[in-house]
């Protein structure tokens, strides 16, 4: 099959790597790069199968400016929420894409260890079910895949993990131990599920692999952008200072501003990310400790 990965920083590498062990795949990104099967984006377009990587952040402006759908089957690749609009993926490719032909993935998954052909389960979510089993098919021998019709409850699971494992790093960051690690990733997991609950999502979606299986992962190793994010915070690093130490996107950030803009308008209760969202404004992390602890 022909594959078309779109963005080529770690994910999408990784997953062009893992895609191309059973597959003709050629990647592309915003700037050229020296790399293997490297190409315009005209010619990714092309695909019988299109995997996008591209920033939550920057996505919306992207589909607008450059995309063209030709039938194309898509699997998106990115997690988060769209800090300015509030928009989850799916409603923003909703506009580019009919739903028949689009899944998004979700799952545990360090671009490293997928690069390293290590074991790694994932699942496909889409409302189409032939499409989600198609793409599952095209995956390499070392991830398995499964497949789910819960679109919302993956989106927001795998946008809420970011803003949880920020909180985590922080955790780590400020010496607060394993005892306050586990309550605030357990707490984590209960507040993201109340918010998905409330836009539709099923429950049984959270103690999966895209909630808690992507939870624990992403809010306990230094692996993760966002839990370094958490760290840099800790440290009394500005936002920007921690963006410049990391060198790439951490969705965490733009989606911990798009909860505080939802939780304002649905007046939902989000303490852990209205803490994140704090931080990030400059509030200092002992007391937004002391908030959490005291409500």
């Amino acid at each position: 099959m022909s594959i078309g990965v779109i963005g080529a920083g770690k994910w999408g590498s990784a997953l062009a790597f893992a895609f191309s062990e059973k597959n003709d795949v050629v990647i592309t990104s915003r700037r050229p790069r020296d790399i293997d099967n490297f190409v315009s984006l005209e010619e990714a377009l092309q695909s019988q199968y299109l995997i996008i990587s591209v920033p939550a952040q920057q996505v919306g402006e992207w589909l607008e400016k450059h995309f063209v759908f030709s039938g194309q089957k898509v699997l998106v690749v990115s997690k988060g929420i769209e800090a300015h609009s509030g928009k989850f993926l799916n409603e923003i490719y909703q506009e580019y894409v009919p739903d028949e032909n689009i899944a998004f993935l979700s799952g545990p998954s360090f671009a490293v260890e997928v690069m390293a052909s290590l074991p790694t389960a994932l699942v496909v979510n889409s409302t189409n079910e032939v499409l989600a089993k198609e793409l599952s098919a095209l995956f390499p021998s070392f991830i398995k895949t499964y497949t789910s019709s819960d679109v919302i409850g993956a989106e927001v699971c795998g946008a809420y993990k970011n803003v949880i494992a920020i909180a985590a790093g922080i955790c780590e960051g400020l010496g607060l131990g394993s005892n306050a690690a586990a309550a605030l990733i357990s707490r984590g997991l209960v507040e993201m599920q109340r918010f998905g609950l409330a836009y539709g999502a099923k429950e049984e979606t959270f103690i999966g692999l895209g909630g808690a299986g992507d939870l624990f992962l992403t809010a306990s190793s230094s692996k993760s952008r966002n839990f370094r994010v958490g760290l840099g915070i800790a440290q009394g690093k500005t936002q920007q200072e921690i963006l410049n130490d990391l060198g790439e996107v951490a969705e965490g950030i733009g989606t911990a501003y798009a909860l505080h803009e939802i939780s304002l308008h649905k007046e939902l209760y989000l303490p852990i990310a209205k803490e994140v969202y704090a931080m990030l404004e400059g509030k200092i992390p002992q007391e937004s400790l002391r908030d959490l602890l005291s409500h």
